[in-house]
């Protein structure tokens, strides 16, 4: 199939950017690696009025590290993502989840910040985000604002973008020694969106799970965070029937979702002991 007609607009700035899509509301969409949106275009299960392009913003490219943070332009290809010593070191979560996103075509075009915007709950960046308590930078016609992964993502396919709004970056704490990360995902193929996976960071005393691909957003599992938090794994693993609620799709009952979160708690547990 082909899209629907539409009209283009290459931004020379983010300004520009963010004047375009505040003029056209809801019929905007941006578009920057495109590894999503082109195919939902194709099958007309998107028809913007108008697409604008930010491919072309280097200001929204890079990685940086500074005051204990470490920052990845929203335009940052996946691949220089996986790629990065200062992703490695700084971010070794994401380093384990990177090469997991589909094929590296797609991680040639596919960008950081796409991922995150789109918010597939069966894509491994949202919970690999939320299960660092990062965050997302946000600019808009009324400025700049920043908001915590644990608040941006709200239901299947929607954060706290605003119509106008353009996410610019994510920022994520840099990792140090008492810290573990450790990520696990269940996919039929290498490259396919997986039927559950698991991002995971302990900081001292405090764990961080994040599901995903069993709910309509990535899923912070809190009781099997406190039970894991005292070393209690069995404990932990019982108490994903309270925190996950997976539905039903064409890979997996959610009872066998139930099932495959917690062989990934307990190997994701060996990372983070």
């Amino acid at each position: 199939m082909k899209p629907r007609s539409f009209d283009y607009v290459r931004a020379r700035s983010l300004a520009e950017a963010i004047a375009a899509l505040s003029r056209h509301g809801a019929e905007a969409r941006i578009i920057a690696g495109g590894q999503s949106l082109v195919p939902l275009l194709n099958m007309r299960m998107a028809s913007p009025a108008l697409l604008v392009d930010i491919g072309a913003l280097a200001e929204l490219k890079g990685i940086a590290l500074a005051d204990g943070w470490l920052t990845i332009g929203a335009l940052t290809r996946q691949v220089e993502a996986e790629r990065s010593p200062d992703v490695a070191k700084h971010a070794p979560l994401l380093a384990k989840a990177l090469p997991h996103i589909g094929h590296v075509a797609i991680r040639n075009r596919g960008t950081i910040g796409g991922s995150i915007a789109l918010a597939d709950p069966a894509a491994e960046l949202p919970a690999c985000l939320l299960a660092l308590g990062g965050e997302v930078e946000i600019a808009g016609a009324k400025g700049a604002r920043r908001v915590a992964a644990d608040d941006f993502f709200k239901d299947l396919y929607e954060t706290a973008l605003a119509p106008g709004e353009v996410l610019t970056a994510i920022r994520v704490p840099a990792h140090s020694k008492e810290m573990r990360a450790g990520f696990s995902e269940l996919a039929r193929r290498h490259g396919d969106f997986a039927m559950a996976g698991l991002a995971a960071a302990r900081r001292n005393g405090t764990v961080r799970l994040a599901f995903f691909g069993v709910g309509s957003t990535p899923v912070r599992a809190k009781r099997a965070e406190a039970s894991l938090a005292k070393g209690a794994l069995e404990e932990a693993a019982a108490a994903l029937d309270s925190d996950l609620d997976p539905p039903d799709d064409i890979h997996a009952s959610g009872k066998v979702k139930r099932l495959l979160a917690k062989t990934l708690l307990r190997r994701v547990a060996k990372e983070l002991a």
